[in-house]
């Protein structure tokens, strides 16, 4: 079988996208903001700030507070419980309206799988091991793509043991604790995003912004695609913003003296290429209660996490 690409050529090129993360920040800022004011423009200032309480987001909300002024956007935190503390309270008390799931993420771990490896692996596996003939390709390593030759987008070699993992595995968390309260308050309130997105952090998010671009039109605005992390840390200098003591302080070549991403709590997605001390050696520094529950299994009330991150090959303390 051959792999179907996307249906349409990208907009861009990744020699475009290259360009312009070399830009200056200063003019990375200009051209944020005019797609601020498309986005609003497009949506007749139907539109929302996503805010998850981290830098990202922060930066995100001061950009577009100053573009269409303070109070005119309002800020949503999709509360999931799955935030580091003091990322939540940053989100709570900067949130205008504050959205919650309906499953809790042990339940969606319970029923559905644990976050492993990457979104794009752990949607194979999942479907892989309920008999998908595609996504068992995939995993196996058989998927042929258009030049007739094995597919780039076949599961890595040390993955494929995942198939017979002793636990389930999926990319549906994002799904059920995101996606879904977010789709439901949009089609309540009729509003589109903006979104603290940049295309550096992976490959899917690249080759996002090579189809459309920072707007995707009818969807969501993700005006920083274009930044770096240190265009993030120097901004957040700059203009005094104040961020979670989990980062850390900015220091004079921009880099963060603590974690530099936070995301979901108890995913596993990426820590298997993080040096020591990973996101779950420093929880149980910072935060040994939720290290605790993270790691107890899941016969005890735990999530069962240790058991995974054995299987995977990561220390979990």
């Amino acid at each position: 079988m051959v792999d179907k690409q996307w249906d349409t050529p990208p907009k861009y090129t990744t020699t475009d996208l290259i360009q312009r993360q070399s830009l200056p920040l200063e003019q990375k800022i200009l051209l944020s903001k005019k797609r601020i004011r498309e986005w609003w423009d497009e949506n007749d200032g139907m539109v929302y700030t996503s805010f998850s309480g981290g830098k990202d987001s922060t930066v995100l909300k001061d950009l577009v507070d100053k573009t269409l002024g303070k109070g005119q956007v309002p800020t949503v935190f999709i509360d999931t419980g799955l935030e580091y503390p003091d990322v939540r309270e940053n989100a709570l008390q900067n949130a205008d309206i504050v959205v919650k799931p309906e499953k809790s993420f042990r339940k969606v771990v319970m029923e559905l799988g644990y976050p492993v490896a990457s979104k794009e692996i752990a949607k194979k596996v999942y479907y892989a091991r309920k008999g998908s003939p595609w996504a068992l390709q995939y995993l196996r390593g058989e998927r042929v793509g258009p030049d007739g030759k094995k597919s780039q987008f076949n599961v890595p070699l040390k993955w494929r043991k995942l198939e017979n993992a002793p636990f389930q595995v999926s990319a549906r968390c994002c799904d059920e604790l995101k996606k879904k309260p977010v789709r439901k308050f949009e089609r309540q309130h009729k509003r589109k995003p903006y979104l603290g997105l940049l295309a550096d952090e992976s490959s899917v998010r690249k080759q996002a912004w090579r189809r459309t671009g920072c707007n995707s039109k009818g969807k969501h605005s993700a005006p920083l695609s274009v930044w770096t992390e240190k265009d993030i840390a120097r901004y957040i200098k700059e203009n005094n913003l104040k961020i979670p003591k989990i980062y850390g302080e900015v220091t004079g070549d921009y880099e963060f003296t603590g974690v530099n991403r936070t995301g979901c709590m108890f995913c596993m997605f990426g820590v298997h290429l993080e040096k020591n001390p990973n996101r779950f050696q420093h929880m149980k520094k910072h935060y040994p209660k939720q290290w605790e529950y993270c790691m107890k299994p899941v016969e005890e009330g735990g999530l069962g996490c240790k058991q995974v991150l054995d299987f995977i090959g990561v220390e979990s303390e």
